[in-house]
């Protein structure tokens, strides 16, 4: 890619988003184009058309989706389905239509199967069922996979899809009701220790509350109090965990290095139902990417390195009524490994500089 070349980054206030606008400009790109949500609605067919004729993106990187919790994709089904579907169908399409150079489409590992094989290979899509309370968002996130895949076989287009492991970082959702489980910990972990240190000022301003009294109150619904922090589960399942701006820089490498055709390798297949000359066809399927780290944790152990680098000298719990989830959930990197790139940021390092952008963000 030019330095010059007019890029678009759908979703860019999110943590992916955000993540690759960063790497965009270290890396010198000058002519970025993005839109809030409240510019341009990407479920709206007529709005999307109108922005890409207008501005004649070159790239194009699909960040933007509706996401959420297990609670969220269990309640809103068909919110999730029809939004995702939407945005992708009108942002892929779209880039066909104006002959978009290439375009990066990024999913989620929770297009696996709920059975699948540990670590999960590209291979692994489409042979057993989903989990059920994000099966509406996970088939919309096939559904773009094989939407790039198609435009690609009968247009000619080159759109490469992604799909990142669990990701944090930087802009990352602390909210302790509705974030994911490495923010979680940091947040609730680190208000322990400030109780515990009787650091009361510091509490009601991380929570925006009037008093410390309103704070522990709050902080006692997520098992939060001076000398312990309540998580859980048994704390025995085991996640995968990839830095945001790792996942970034594979993007942003996989734009500037590889295209479609070097994301699969064809095979040929014969429909032996003809009864006269059998039909063969070129079957080009599972070419997407897993961005991951090859590597997982248990959930124990993701609390306690989370304490020690915080300095917490409280008591961490486990509650083992409540529910544990999948106990292990790991991609295989060996494709993108393949292509060139791997992950740099290591689990603890990425957790201190991530903590530490939550301090300044305060």
């Amino acid at each position: 890619m030019e330095k010059n070349a007019k890029i678009y980054i759908a979703g860019h206030r999110g943590l992916v988003g955000s993540a690759i606008v960063k790497n965009l400009e270290e890396k010198g790109y000058t002519n970025l184009v993005y839109r809030t949500h409240l510019e341009l609605d990407l479920t709206n067919q007529e709005a999307v058309a109108q922005f890409f004729e207008n501005e004649k993106p070159e790239y194009v990187i699909l960040a933007a989706a509706k996401v959420g919790g297990i609670v969220a994709n269990n309640t809103y089904r068909a919110d999730f389905i029809y939004e995702n579907l939407a945005i992708q169908n009108n942002v892929i399409h779209q880039s066909y239509v104006h002959k978009v150079q290439k375009l990066l489409f990024l999913g989620s590992t929770c297009i696996y199967p709920k059975n699948a094989p540990q670590p999960m290979r590209e291979d692994s899509l489409l042979t057993s069922p989903l989990e059920y309370t994000n099966e509406p968002y996970a088939i919309a996130k096939i559904a773009g996979i094989k939407m790039c895949e198609s435009y690609n076989i009968q247009y000619g287009t080159n759109f490469i899809s992604v799909m990142p492991t669990n990701l944090y970082g930087p802009n990352d959702n602390f909210d302790l009701e509705k974030s994911h489980v490495l923010p979680a910990l940091i947040r609730k972990i680190y208000l322990a220790k400030l109780l515990n240190e009787h650091r009361d000022d510091e509490v009601i301003k991380d929570l925006g509350v009037n008093s410390i009294e309103e704070a522990k109150e709050y902080l006692t619904k997520f098992g939060v109090d001076e000398n312990s922090v309540e998580i859980w589960g048994t704390g025995k399942p085991r996640r995968e965990f990839l830095y945001s701006e790792d996942m970034a820089d594979a993007c942003v490498f996989l734009l500037e290095n590889r295209d479609f055709k070097d994301t699969y390798q064809s095979e040929e297949s014969s429909n032996d139902t003809c009864t006269q000359n059998s039909v063969k066809t070129q079957e080009i399927r599972n070419t997407h990417i897993n961005i991951g780290t090859g590597t997982d944790i248990s959930i124990k152990e993701l609390a306690e390195l989370i304490k020690e680098i915080i300095g917490f000298k409280g008591e961490l719990t486990f509650n083992d009524s409540k529910p544990d989830g999948t106990m292990v959930k790991l991609t295989d990197p060996t494709k993108l490994h393949n292509l060139g790139w791997k992950h740099k940021v290591e689990l603890k390092d990425g957790i201190k500089t991530m903590f530490d952008w939550y301090l300044e963000s305060q």
